[in-house]
């Protein structure tokens, strides 16, 4: 197939991508040229990770060059539910409305609970409207092409680095669109072990135990494509050949696979790992996704489960009497001002703004270290800003705290929610002026409690309001010597 680039959009858009930002060298020509020349697969559910190490980039960079190029309409945004056992796309959404909270694998007859920092990876598509590829109809591939490239991912590996959907696909005896209302018939020569068939959305999973001595003629096993089944429909017969027939009573077209499994065979056992790749803490906690895409939004009803996040709270000491000596339009540029530095550090230190609450900041990251090199940024950037202000004018007040949280939707905005994040601003609300107050389980990470090695820390067990239990509080003073922001990684 011949590749064909709509020149005019894609030179239009690339001008745009140009001058949204401060690219590093030769990006945007290495984005253009793979657009032109890669195949269709290349093109089809990019990982970013994976296109950052092959154009030697920062993943960063490739994040908000990914983000910008959808925005301005040069790709669409995947948002895919990976199956940890194997390998399957579970489901795939254009947006974070589509994402729920349980999903289950036919493959694996397995059920799932959603994390935003586990299996939900993001990935880009080239857009129609600048080169046409034949994942944009996949119904019109072949059964076996959409069974394995668009239903699986080739990110989940094994140890010696080859694609789980490669073994998967050598296994693969028949693959089989089935039509609406017509019954269809699949034939496989089945060795000892186990045939097991399996369908994406789950109306037709089934096992049959192949064992005894071989049939000296077919064995005819009736299958229904109808119901969602949530286990396998068990069936029996001896080696030899197998004629499976499936009837879809639905008005839908179906997809089923047979695979020959080996005698023993355990999905469990699968040493499966996977390649890094973008997934939905990450983007959260990206400045650009919030900045470029604020009307996605989590439709969940309980919310999306994150196992790991690092919360900043901010707020700033006497604010009200500072509007009073300066007066509200001085106060006013002042505060704004802070918070554009406030801004800055975060992103630097792999973060991103949450909300601000009047003159206070709630910001998320990756890994407590982030959080903490951001903390001491901020404080030495409030001191620089408060160096050409008389009588220190700002005075900032700074609480860390990390541990699970819940992902939801609060007025429209993408926010956090749980005991965690109301631990993370009460800590917040017990430093004094100028102080950094951490929690133990911040202090508990090695690269977070290396940066505080040569400061004077004083540790302590305080009661924060609300909670039962005494909570180990690390405070890095306001008399602390300045010391020069911590690179961002």
């Amino acid at each position: 197939m011949a590749i064909t680039v709509n020149e005019q959009a894609l030179d239009e858009r690339l001008a745009l991508l140009e001058k949204a930002r401060n690219w590093g060298p030769r990006l945007i020509s290495k984005l253009e040229s793979h657009i032109r020349t890669a195949d269709d697969r290349a093109l089809y559910r990019i990982n970013p990770f994976t296109f950052a190490k092959e154009k030697n980039v920062a993943e960063t960079e490739v994040i908000d060059l990914f983000l910008h190029a959808t925005a301005l309409g040069l790709f669409s945004m995947d948002w895919n539910l990976f199956c940890p056992k194997c390998c399957c796309v579970v489901d795939s959404f254009r947006s974070l409305r589509g994402v729920h909270n349980h999903y289950h694998c036919a493959f694996c007859a397995t059920d799932y609970e959603v994390a935003l920092d586990e299996y939900i990876a993001i990935a880009f598509t080239i857009s129609p409207e600048i080169r046409t590829i034949s994942f944009h109809d996949p119904l019109k591939l072949s059964a076996f092409e959409y069974f394995f490239q668009v239903r699986n991912t080739p990110d989940g590996v094994l140890p010696d680095g080859v694609p789980l959907i490669t073994v998967k696909g050598t296994l693969a005896r028949a693959v089989s669109w089935i039509p609406a209302g017509q019954t269809t018939t699949m034939e496989v020569d089945a060795a000892e072990g186990s045939l097991l068939g399996a369908c994406p959305n789950s109306k037709a999973c089934f096992l049959i135990s192949i064992d005894g001595a071989p049939a000296s003629t077919a064995q005819a096993v009736s299958i229904p494509y109808g119901e969602v089944t949530p286990t396998y429909a068990m069936h029996q017969a001896a080696p030899g050949k197998v004629v499976v027939n499936i009837q879809n009573t639905t008005a839908e077209l179906g997809l089923v696979c047979i695979a020959q499994l080996p005698p023993g065979f355990d999905i469990n056992t699968i040493p499966l790992k996977f390649v890094p790749f973008l997934n939905g803490k990450r983007l959260l906690t990206t400045q650009t996704f919030r900045d470029l895409f604020r009307s996605e939004v989590i439709k969940a009803s309980e919310g999306i489960d994150v196992k790991d996040i690092t919360l900043l709270f901010t707020d700033l000491k006497g604010s009200t009497e500072l509007y009073e000596r300066i007066g509200d339009l001085n106060a006013f540029s002042l505060v704004q001002r802070h918070f554009e530095r406030l801004l800055d550090v975060t992103v630097r230190n792999n973060g991103a703004i949450i909300k601000t609450i009047g003159d206070a900041v709630m910001a998320s990251f990756l890994k407590p270290a982030d959080a903490v090199k951001a903390a001491l940024a901020m404080r030495n950037e409030i001191a620089a800003s408060n160096a050409d202000q008389a009588g220190r004018a700002l005075i900032l007040k700074i609480g860390i705290h990390t541990g699970a949280a819940i992902a939801v939707t609060l007025n429209d905005r993408l926010d956090y929610f749980g005991q965690n994040v109301n631990i993370a601003a009460r800590i917040q609300g017990i430093a004094e002026a100028g102080e950094i107050c951490i929690s133990g389980d911040v202090h508990a990470d090695e690269d977070a409690a290396a940066l505080l090695a040569t400061l004077p820390v004083q540790s302590s067990s305080s009661k924060l309001r609300g909670m039962l239990d005494d909570f180990r509080i690390l405070r890095i003073g306001s008399d602390t010597a300045p010391v020069a922001p911590a690179p961002a990684e």
